[in-house]
């Protein structure tokens, strides 16, 4: 830890004039870049008493080894100066926002001779025009094909581009009249290069008037008799109509603005971004960033429309700007803001009206964000606290629930029903804790009597791990086992410090510990089937809650009505996390259950038996065992499977090995059909097939 003292610059050395200073490490590495009006002032404030600095600033001072400045001659120098180094020496404790996705834009190639129209993500491209961001790809190809009936412009790869040159004829999009083929010549370079920044200004917001221009041809064409002029040229319009309703309407006086909304705590702050275009929200995107440096929501959006517009061109700096609280000083920030548009820009806070509505919503975004993305941090101790205590509360229960079960059903008509079991303790994901069932009793899209099946097979083993470990047995010297940490062992089983029964190989009995909370991923029907289950087995010690998709309700067993959580609950954030886990590894584990049955079947190898006939011989008998035991009288009663495709069926499997058991690629463990360690299943095994 360095002393301050030790590279304080001596009185008279700092100049006081407009300026931007770089911190180094003993290193020589930039740790922090900042700009001043007053380098002399501003300077003076690292190099007092270090117990009235923020902490943050005081771990930056005596990590750094030496100070270093450049003088400017105006305020704007010295943002543009700062923006400068930042992206050039990434210091550790500047302000850094992180894209919490990477966004697709609609990019049109106005530096090649023949224009593209394509979806584009990472650092932009000089001489390229971009739209958006967009929320998701398909977006922009769905508004791309509803405009290329208009705007025919190219959107081919510069590959088939060129083939079509040499061979003389377009692509499909040429023959359907989406291309206007200029690889073929139907149109010169100059027409489509118009072409192409007619739908740029289109897109840009400038519609009323190519609308307008439209429908007077249309009219014209309609006067002169030219129908079927004017019907396309009707439909023309309806079609750029449809693209202008799939972004909807804020602002009704047609504004191109961008609203800036910041969320922050103590750690760290979420930036959320609406890009407002005719009045209409043509992008959004989000950052997230650790508050290394003490820096206030004016700073935080100074720093955010560095970013935004650092090495953006000119036309993507809107008339207005409008934040929830202005950069001090503001002046230097708008001044350059309007040099990188090339004309005047608004920088202000809305007062009143829709902008200020419009604001707030762009503000509740950022909130949401935060708060997803600090429930998604697994190092976040206090968010996953607060999240166990809202549910606890929702819920009615005594204590929060530390260990929480979801189960989720997974199959594909009616067929391969899977079930799964996810784990979290204290908010974590305990991914060794978690179980795979197979539902053989029955085929059918049930899946509430599913979930009856796979709670009570789960509880089943839990009280039986439960009555081995509460034996009392005869020690070697006549005596008898003890309690150990409150949990009572058998004879010659170890325990472990958490308290938890283990097998004699020191590992976990993997159903021994009951959770305080089973979450089922469903509504009403499947949490009773879950109640019913429990209730079955005399179990009354273990809540239920279901969480259904559909409007995110959570409903109890005890209630007519679901609970409804906040959208910013973290509880609920929680919940939906695992909901979603849970469905994850269900779906994942009857994905690999059906390929695995369809690619590796021996009735692969019957010739003359198509996927039909097999799946159809699959689902008659309900597995291959079953169906190897038929004889061919039973094989026959499959509707299609004749007499002699019986017999060719019977004969293939009868000579046919039993499939080798399935492999954990993680562990290389042998999985059983509950997806468990053999020593997981070691206990009656045949109840849990």
């Amino acid at each position: 830890m360095a002393d301050p003292s030790s590279y304080r610059p001596k009185p008279g050395q700092i100049p006081d004039s407009p300026g931007v200073y770089k911190f180094r490490d003993e290193h020589g590495r930039v740790i922090y870049v900042g700009k001043a009006k007053s380098l002399r002032q501003r300077l003076a404030n690292y190099f007092q008493d270090l117990a009235g600095l923020h902490p943050r600033t005081r771990t930056m001072v005596t990590t750094a080894a030496s100070v270093e400045w450049t003088v400017v001659t105006t305020e704007v120098e010295a943002l543009q100066l700062e923006y400068s180094w930042i992206k050039e020496f990434d210091p550790r404790f500047n302000v850094k926002y992180r894209d919490d996705k990477s966004y697709p834009y609609l990019a049109v190639t106005l530096n090649e001779e023949f224009p593209r129209v394509q979806v584009m993500r990472g650092a932009k491209k000089k001489g390229v025009r971009y739209f958006g961001p967009y929320a998701h790809a398909w977006a922009i190809r769905e508004t791309v094909d509803l405009m290329l009936r208009v705007f025919p412009v190219r959107t081919c790869s510069a590959g088939v581009f060129k083939r079509s040159a040499q061979i003389g004829r377009p692509c499909l999009l040429g023959y359907i009249g989406k291309c206007s083929a200029p690889c073929v010549g139907r149109i010169s370079a100059e027409e489509h290069r118009e072409l192409a920044e007619e739908f740029c200004d289109f897109m840009a917001g400038r519609t009323g008037a190519y609308l307008r221009r439209l429908e007077r041809r249309m009219q014209e064409a309609a006067e002169e008799m030219e129908y079927e002029r004017a019907a396309r040229l009707r439909d023309d319009i309806g079609a750029l109509k449809r693209a202008m309703e799939k972004s909807a309407v804020v602002l009704a006086d047609a504004t191109d603005a961008d609203l800036i909304a910041v969320a922050e705590d103590e750690l760290e702050a979420a930036v959320q971004i609406f890009h407002v275009r005719g009045g209409r929200v043509r992008g959004q995107r989000g950052w997230v960033t650790d508050k290394v440096e003490a820096v206030t929501t004016g700073g935080l959006v100074e720093h955010a429309l560095q970013q935004l517009y650092g090495e953006e061109r000119g036309d993507a700096v809107p008339k207005e700007v409008l934040v929830p609280a202005l950069p001090e000083p503001v002046e230097p920030v708008a001044q350059w803001l309007s040099q990188r548009r090339g004309s005047q820009v608004s920088l202000r806070i809305p007062q009143r009206g829709d902008k200020k509505d419009l604001m707030a919503t762009v503000g509740r975004n950022a909130q949401q964000a935060l708060a997803l993305h600090k429930t998604k941090r697994a190092s976040d101790l206090t968010t996953r606290s607060r999240a166990l205590e809202e549910i606890a509360e929702a819920l009615g229960l005594d204590s929060v629930p530390l260990r929480i079960e979801c189960f989720d059903i997974s199959h594909l008509q009616g067929e391969d029903v899977v079930a799964s079991m996810v784990v979290f303790e204290d908010g974590l994901v305990r991914k060794s804790e978690y179980r795979r069932f197979q539902i053989k009793g029955f085929e059918g899209q049930d899946d509430v009597r599913s979930m009856h099946e796979v709670i009570g097979r789960r509880f089943k083993r839990y009280l039986q791990e439960k009555q081995k470990s509460g034996e009392w047995t005869e020690e070697p010297d006549g005596g008898t086992a003890a309690p150990v940490d409150g949990v009572l062992t058998a004879a010659g089983e170890p325990d472990r410090a958490d308290g938890r029964p283990v097998d004699d190989d020191g590992r976990p009995k993997r159903f021994a510990y009951p959770p305080q909370l089973v979450v089922v991923d469903g509504g009403a029907p499947q949490v009773a089937a879950a109640r019913r289950a429990l209730d079955e087995l005399g179990i009354d010690d273990v809540a239920v809650c279901g969480l259904a998709k559909r409007l995110e309700e959570v409903w109890l067993p005890t209630e007519d009505d679901p609970v409804v959580l906040p959208r910013s609950s973290e509880g609920l954030y929680l919940l939906q996390r695992v909901r979603d886990e849970a469905h994850r590894f269900a779906i994942t584990y009857q994905r690999n259950k059906r390929s695995k049955r369809l690619k590796s079947s021996p009735l692969d190898a019957v010739p003359g038996l198509g996927d039909t006939r097999r799946q159809a011989l699959l689902k008659h008998f309900g597995s291959l065992k079953k169906l190897r035991a038929a004889t061919v009288d039973e094989i026959c009663e499959v509707p299609g499977v004749g007499r002699k495709t019986a017999e060719t069926v019977a004969a293939a499997l009868a000579g046919a090995a039993p499939s080798a058991p399935a492999v954990n690629t993680a562990t290389g463990e042998i999985i059983e059909d509950d997806g468990a360690p053999p020593a997981a299943l070691s206990a009656e095994r045949g109840q849990e097939r």
